[in-house]
């Protein structure tokens, strides 16, 4: 493992496809799935709607932050200091742990719940047990490191694309897609406040997309396979999530689309879907809680970040609440703090520094040290774009656009309209 050091060119071998597989197995989830369900008020056509636009928007600051990573060689968290300083890079790191933790809870309780309706009754196979055991394989495989992430994926996510054909077939064989299309929207959720709960979806793998494109041979293998895998896998689940909660009134669709597989039968497929998402998908979160503690604590390591980031996120899973509402309140936590952070550190990179970054300053006290390592303009217009998430979303205009360009426009004013002194 790396650390947060720039990983030289002889070790990064990834191409487009294993980009491709890499998202696209992060996007194969059984959350993303439950996700769908959420645009249930919105109906099945304003719905698909939501769910094409909320990606292709959601996706694209999500490739372009990738771009950092694949050009420089760092992770994240360290591409955040030229913005906010090497100090002031903490608070998105420490943020980012919260986020990942969290992520890893939601995964491994949705997987556990989901896995123990198949062993239910005198059996130790419990939601307990499952949740143990995804979180301990998880853990596993995200310390197994680069060289065989790439190869675990080539033959998991291959068999999860198959299953979940398969999958999609019995959805709406079983429910109809003229019933579907019926589907009308009930006026409970706007339609700018449905996209956010789309847009923050690839968002919340904005702060980790440069872990993995550091390892890119190329720009345009990390840009391409990024967004083309997340937009199409990510897209498709929501709209099974979307098309099982519009058939059956659930709230968990991702319950019920297992179940109906079930009664097809296909009860092995259904086991698969359920661990092997888990797997592709929570690993990435606890790879990236041991990279975002080293851009704090660089003597942590990234064997015991791991360890411990598995850990924190099982032990959370255990004693997660059995209430939908706790995941739409994530969601919206994760627009609040995200999607105004990245309009100021990208604005930073393409528009400041014109995709330049001095990479022996990002660990020393020079370009990017600014006032006692922080840089206080970065941090207001971060601040006061979060506040207007909060009021976006209270003034049904949404809240994930409106703060993400509006904190870039503000920094970008400040920067150069005020004539701040910049570094390189």
């Amino acid at each position: 493992m790396n650390g947060i050091k720039p990983i030289p060119s002889n070790q990064r071998t990834w191409k487009g496809f294993d980009f491709f597989l890499l998202w696209a197995g992060a996007a194969v989830s059984l959350a993303e799935i439950w996700a769908g369900g959420i645009l249930v008020p919105m109906g099945y056509i304003t719905g698909l709607v939501v769910i094409l636009l909320g990606h292709v928007i959601g996706n694209t600051p999500l490739a372009l932050g990738g771009l950092v990573g694949s050009k420089w060689g760092i992770p994240t968290m360290v591409s955040t200091r030229p913005a906010f300083g090497v100090r002031g890079s903490y608070i998105p790191a420490s943020l980012n742990i919260f986020q990942l933790i969290g992520w890893t809870a939601v995964m491994v309780w949705i997987g556990g719940q989901t896995a123990a309706t198949f062993t239910q009754g005198p059996s130790l196979y419990t939601a307990k047990f499952w949740i143990l055991l995804l979180g301990v394989v998880t853990t596993l495989w995200a310390l197994v490191g680069y060289r065989f992430w790439k190869w675990l994926h080539r033959i998991a996510v291959t068999a999860l694309v198959i299953l979940c054909l398969v999958m999609t077939y019995v959805v709406f064989k079983e429910y109809g897609i003229r019933s579907l299309l019926q589907a009308r929207a009930n006026g409970g959720l706007p339609f700018m406040l449905g996209l956010d709960y789309v847009i923050v979806m690839p968002i919340s793998w904005l702060p980790l997309v440069c872990d993995y494109s550091r390892y890119a041979q190329t720009d345009r293998g990390s840009f391409w396979g990024t967004w083309i895998g997340y937009f199409l896998v990510s897209s498709w689940m929501y709209l099974i999530g979307l098309s099982a909660a519009l058939a059956t009134k659930s709230p968990t669709p991702e319950a019920m689309v297992l179940k109906l597989m079930v009664s097809f039968g296909l009860v092995i497929p259904a086991m698969v879907i359920v661990l092997f998402s888990t797997f592709t998908t929570t690993f990435l979160d606890i790879y990236s809680t041991a990279v975002s503690a080293s851009n704090i604590y660089s003597r942590l390591g990234e064997k015991k970040g791991v360890i411990l980031g598995g850990a924190c996120g099982t032990i959370l899973a255990l004693i997660f609440g059995e209430y939908p509402e706790t995941y739409t309140h994530f969601l919206e936590i994760i627009g609040y703090v995200f999607c105004p952070l990245f309009g100021v550190v990208l604005a930073d990179y393409f528009f400041i520094r014109k995709r330049i970054i001095l990479t022996d300053e990002l660990f020393v006290r020079g370009a990017y040290w600014y006032t006692s390592g922080i840089h206080w303009t970065a941090i207001g217009c971060w601040a006061l774009g979060a506040v207007l998430f909060k009021l976006g979303r209270g003034w049904q205009i949404g809240g994930a656009i409106p703060s993400f360009i509006v904190a870039a426009v503000l920094y970008l004013i400040v920067k150069k309209g005020f004539g701040e002194q910049q570094n390189p």
